[in-house]
């Protein structure tokens, strides 16, 4: 006996909940990834604030220390900083299972685009950071500590100064995935490789008002985020002028023929 055919409601029923199941899984993989970095750091959260706090620490006059303003700090502020670490440890595996659940519905070309693009945001992300912590730092926290009044003595909190740092590894971070965006702006058509060549000006003062709003106000941080970003920028026009040479062809082809037709 025949059994009778599926309802087309039924079969998007079905397949909408084999999404969510799938979607459930992924989520449940990243979270365990960030619990299993999350472990050591927890362990060493103390060691992990020294290090952080090493910027500062070096800078600040003979006696000087960081302060806790609160009975609880001394223990939530490095534990905030482990689960901060840990899902930055973490995250190639949450965007591998974001890139796993997404890649199924994307075409062969997307696809083999999107894979260097996923590794090079991650990469360009430490870097960023990185750069933020060793090279920004120590520059502009050395102007800070040496423009402090006679008479005042810098005592920081150490939950203040936490935020502070995650703010601008988090600004430095994102600063650096310009390339990336320029790339996904040109992908997409939204902008022209000819309107970001011809605009350069207009886009350097944009990036110094940005980093001007992100850093302290001091030209020494905002020139340490605005001179890189915009230098990710030309290689993010050179990025895109490589990796989507037959897609820019193919509009420029577009182009002329319909400029043809008028």
């Amino acid at each position: 006996m025949n059994q009778p055919a599926e309802e087309p409601g039924e079969l998007a029923e079905g397949t909408l909940i084999s999404h969510l199941l799938e979607l459930r899984d992924r989520i449940m993989k990243a979270m365990i990834a960030v619990f299993i970095c999350f472990i050591p750091c927890a362990i060493y959260m103390n060691q992990l604030f020294t290090f952080v706090a090493q910027p500062l620490i070096k800078k600040l006059p003979a006696g000087a220390s960081l302060i806790a303003t609160s009975v609880v700090s001394p223990f939530m502020v490095p534990f905030k900083l482990a689960f901060v670490v840990a899902f930055g440890l973490a995250i190639p595996v949450v965007l591998y299972q974001a890139w796993a659940f997404v890649a199924p519905g994307l075409y062969r070309h997307e696809r083999k685009l999107a894979i260097p693009l996923l590794l090079s945001s991650v990469v360009l992300f430490y870097v960023g950071a990185a750069f933020a912590y060793f090279l920004v730092f120590p520059a502009m926290l050395g102007f800070f500590v040496g423009t402090t009044p006679a008479g005042v003595q810098m005592m920081t909190d150490m939950g203040s100064y936490l935020d502070f740092v995650m703010i601008l590894l988090l600004a430095f971070g994102l600063a650096f995935e310009v390339p990336i965006a320029t790339v996904l702006l040109v992908w997409t058509g939204f902008v022209k490789i000819t309107t970001l060549t011809k605009n350069r000006g207009f886009v350097l003062l944009g990036i110094f008002i940005v980093a001007a709003f992100v850093t302290p106000p001091d030209a020494v941080s905002q020139s340490f985020m605005a001179v890189p970003m915009y230098i990710l920028y030309e290689i993010g026009i050179l990025m895109a002028k490589l990796l989507l040479k037959d897609k820019l062809a193919a509009r420029a082809k577009e182009d002329a023929e319909r400029e043809a037709q008028v």
